[in-house]
């Protein structure tokens, strides 16, 4: 039992040495990397970072001829590295299993890259470090997308209140979805007063719930329409000719570098960035200052 035990709890370098397969892989390894960032699924985690630290060992395919001291004939360190830190910056996770997941699929993508041992541990909830740890093989890996695989470039149009009530809203969106391109919609606040919560962080969430109570008033006026509020559902909608309505919560709050305002058009701009959208039609109002995408306002429906 001790034997466990000490196997259980050891570096994940001495866990690789104990389990090779057969033919002595190389090993490439990342000692006790320590960042700040934001995670975690209690109200208690968001807004503020916590230490992470991080242990790595990837195995490796011995390369076919001599290194000759190339940088490029290896799998570098930074490889890991980045994809610590490209994981990270992407999106805000609760979870240390799917930020653990993440990194090994990406790492696992590199061509002589055989197995990865990840193992994350939170520093600061508690007197110890509580973690996980995982080890994926590259023949179990599924999350890789092919080179080449096409990338839906979406319409992103933002109604206002006036178009939402209107009984033209269906040609509205018919107008929108001749060309077979993907269109999700955003919509900003309901009428009437909003509750006030009284800080800045309870009145973020408030904003956001109340223009999800818009999108599914919109989404019951068109059944064409469905409210969608994940990255993967969006991604799904998309490939599949389904007609989005965003309800903004999870994403903004997830993100990492999520928008300042949350008004209306501002928030529908930040949102046609992420999703690398063709462009940003503003029907009803006048459109943001600035936007990464190109904008279109129209003032009418037609």
């Amino acid at each position: 039992m001790s034997n466990e035990i000490h196997d259980a709890f050891a570096h994940p370098e001495a866990r690789a040495a104990s389990t090779a397969d057969p033919g002595m892989p190389d090993r490439i390894s990342l000692r006790d990397h320590i960042v700040e960032a934001e995670i975690g699924a209690f109200q208690a985690e968001r807004g503020r970072t916590q230490r992470l630290c991080f242990n790595i060992v990837v195995e490796l395919t011995p390369p076919t001829g001599p290194v000759d001291d190339d940088v490029d004939r290896i799998v570098s360190y930074d490889r890991v590295t980045e994809a610590i830190h490209g994981e990270l910056a992407a999106e805000r996770l609760n979870l240390l299993e799917t930020l653990a997941e993440r990194i090994a699929e990406r790492v696992l993508n590199e061509p002589r890259v055989r197995r990865i041992f990840v193992r994350v541990e939170k520093l600061d909830r508690g007197p110890g470090a509580l973690g996980v740890e995982i080890v994926r093989s590259r023949r179990a890996s599924a999350r890789a997308v092919p080179e080449g695989a096409a990338v839906p470039h979406p319409t992103v149009m933002y109604l206002t209140n006036h178009f939402i009530r209107a009984p033209e809203l269906p040609n509205i969106i018919d107008d929108f979805t001749t060309s077979g391109e993907p269109l999700i919609i955003c919509v900003g606040f309901p009428e009437g007063p909003l509750p006030e919560a009284g800080s800045r962080l309870p009145q973020r969430r408030v904003d956001l719930l109340a223009m999800e109570q818009n999108a599914w008033i919109l989404a019951s006026r068109d059944s064409r329409c469905v409210v969608v509020g994940t990255r993967t559902e969006l991604d799904w909608a998309m490939k599949h000719g389904q007609i989005c309505v965003w309800a903004p919560s999870k994403i903004v709050l997830d993100a990492v570098d999520g928008p300042r305002a949350v008004d209306g058009p501002s928030l529908a701009a930040w949102f046609a960035a992420l999703v690398e959208a063709r462009e940003l039609v503003v029907l009803g109002t006048a459109a943001p200052i600035s936007a990464a995408v190109p904008v279109r306002e129209m003032l009418t429906s037609r």
